[in-house]
């Protein structure tokens, strides 16, 4: 098996899934890209965000990205990798998560996004900026969507699944070989 990542909005349960998913592959390893960079950078993403900004931030989403599969090349493990909501928007990103993963695309509608959002808001530097949240999430997604859907290898509607029903339907797509 190789590694799997997760890519969606935010919101869209990408954490959520990789845990449960982490459970029903006891083997691998799960790591959050945002949780990694702060623990590589020591500094929280909403902080480098406001000091350095985006494009320093994507930078080091790249250099953690090369990291972690440079790591697991040299140990022969695979992990699951819960990517950023911007990740993908960084074409070297898109190529490396598509060569060295099999992706999943959890894919949400604005109204199950800005539920999850106003339901767990975090502190999240990209919905920042004095809009409305449901125009800055439709705003964002007009954006990205087209690309999550591009990069994936698989799409799974986290409109109707729990957590755990979209950690199964990812196993099930991986025994099955679907893809889109």
């Amino acid at each position: 098996m190789a590694s799997i990542s997760l890519i969606g909005f935010m919101g869209s349960g990408k954490s959520s899934v990789g845990k449960e998913l982490s459970k029903l592959l006891p083997g691998m390893e799960f790591i959050d890209l945002d949780s990694y960079i702060e623990a590589m950078t020591g500094k929280s993403i909403p902080e480098i965000f406001e000091k350095q900004g985006e494009a320093a931030f994507r930078a080091m989403e790249l250099e953690a990205l090369e990291n972690i599969f440079l790591t697991n090349e040299l140990t022969g493990e695979d992990c699951i990798l819960s990517l950023g909501g911007g990740t993908v928007t960084t074409e070297a990103c898109r190529r490396m998560i598509r060569r060295n993963t099999t992706c999943f695309y959890l894919k949400a509608s604005v109204d199950t996004l800005v539920h999850n959002l106003e339901t767990w808001p975090g502190d999240r530097p990209m919905l920042k900026g004095g809009k409305p949240l449901r125009a800055r999430v439709e705003e964002l997604m007009a954006v990205r969507g087209p690309i999550y859907a591009k990069t994936a290898h698989h799409i799974i509607d986290v409109d109707s699944n729990d957590y755990t029903a979209a950690a199964t339907e990812i196993l099930g797509n991986l025994a099955l070989g679907f893809s889109v």
